[in-house]
């Protein structure tokens, strides 16, 4: 079905990010028409007393940060929807996200788990870190059904949920977050999947800035469910941490990307994300070491990717840690930089060796010249480190211009190519 209106617009900047989605109107048009020629499952995100914010900080950082929240959820979308999904903003501080891909219950629900858990990261304003925790009110519409009722529904349910305590999701039926069994057995399949293959590999191509050449790639996740279909890396995420599972889904995904990498061109390297419970489970230098052992892939050619949040428990044991790996040949990125508030410390106490530029920091360098400075400013610093400059989210020429005016080193984004499997990497590699 083509989306009515278009879906999921890419707006460059803050005022453009709010005015550019969609509104009522057109979410109710857009739930008619899917209504007419099947159905859609809907959810109404509600940002809990996000006036408080306003009052807190002023009107024009609550805007900043709404348009924030909805970079997040057109990201999401995109990622874990797909193109046959709808974006739109209800006023306020309230979002719909629907889609016309079939979806069960409980895939739904977690679906919707893992947009909270992606609004809820930390978002840095006013030398503070603001953390939002939405709540969420879910509809599986009927063929045929009307958008103003299933939106009528919604707008119940959500206002339900702001009205009471302690639950963050809610069906628009009446009932409660599914949980128990449901949820048991999904987390039980996540483990039986890591040993049935059903965790797949996708590769993020990283490119030098000044001449575009291919130097290497991030390992990304997608769970094939047999019975669910495609589960997208977030909602994957959201699944292992519910149940415990981070540190034994990071390992094998680890354990597969280097095994795979093994055999790419000797001058492509590997880049795997390292998370919390990575460094919570202990001796994760160890475990590296093993996992760089028996793959045969060097460990020369690896970088492992940590953010701030990583390294919240205790910053001084996995600041040793890395200094471990460092010390076997491996590389450290601190990922998502610009998000949070990494200060001199952290990047002397780190044996770092690049920055990678959160895409928030990117987006607007073309357009804005204070984000140009921002960005002239963090490349100068790294310079004096003797660190690389990693760009994420690069999606058009006029960013890449100005990444190497800035003598960026390296980017990643779909400008030249989105998330391939890697036999498409080595074929890339190649060409």
């Amino acid at each position: 079905m083509d989306a009515f209106p278009k879906p999921l617009p890419a707006p460059v900047d803050d005022r453009d990010m709010l005015t550019g989605l969609p509104g009522v109107d057109a979410a109710c048009a857009w739930l008619d028409r899917t209504g007419q020629d099947g159905f859609a499952q809907a959810m109404l995100v509600g940002l809990h007393r996000f006036q408080s914010v306003n009052l807190a900080y002023g009107k024009a950082a609550g805007d900043r940060v709404l348009a924030e929240i909805a970079r997040r959820i057109v990201d999401f979308a995109r990622e874990e929807l797909g193109a046959q999904s709808f974006v739109a903003r209800m006023g306020g501080g309230e979002f719909l996200v629907a889609s016309t891909v079939a979806a069960s219950r409980e895939r739904w629900q977690w679906q919707a788990e893992a947009l909270a858990r992606s609004i809820a990261r930390p978002i840095p304003l006013a030398g503070d870190q603001l953390r939002l925790a939405p709540r969420t009110a879910l509809l599986r519409g009927q063929p045929g059904e009307r958008g103003a009722p299933m939106l009528d529904r919604l707008d119940q349910a959500l206002l339900s949920l702001q009205r009471g305590a302690g639950r963050r999701i809610l069906w628009a039926d009446g009932s409660h977050a599914v949980r128990g069994r449901s949820a048991a057995r999904l987390e039980a399949d996540l483990i039986g999947a890591l040993d049935r293959s059903e965790i797949s590999l996708l590769f993020q191509p990283q490119f030098t800035v000044a001449d575009g050449r291919l130097i290497g790639a991030e390992a990304l996740a997608r769970w094939r469910h047999p019975e669910l279909g495609l589960v997208g890396a977030e909602t994957l995420f959201a699944i292992a941490e519910r149940g415990d599972h981070i540190s034994q889904l990071s390992h094998h995904i680890a354990e597969r990307a280097l095994a795979e990498a093994a055999d790419w061109p000797d001058d492509l390297r590997l880049s795997l994300n390292v998370t919390a419970e990575d460094f919570a489970v202990g001796d994760l230098a160890a475990a590296m070491r093993a996992l760089v052992a028996s793959s045969g892939f060097p460990a020369e050619r690896l970088t492992l990717e940590i953010t701030e949040q990583t390294l919240i428990a205790d910053f001084e044991a996995c600041a040793e840690t890395l200094r471990e790996l460092a010390g076997m040949g491996m590389r450290v990125a601190l990922d998502d930089f610009g998000t949070g508030f990494a200060n001199f410390r952290t990047l002397r106490a780190l044996p770092l060796d690049a920055l990678k530029l959160d895409q928030s920091l990117v987006r607007d360098i073309a357009l804005d010249p204070r984000d140009r400075a921002i960005l002239r400013a963090i490349v100068a610093m790294a310079r004096a480190l003797d660190l690389k400059v990693v760009a994420e989210g690069v999606e058009d020429a006029a960013q890449l211009a100005v990444l190497n005016e800035e003598d960026c080193a390296v980017f990643q984004g779909f400008l030249r190519s989105g998330p391939v499997d890697g036999a498409a990497l080595v074929a890339m590699a190649r060409d």
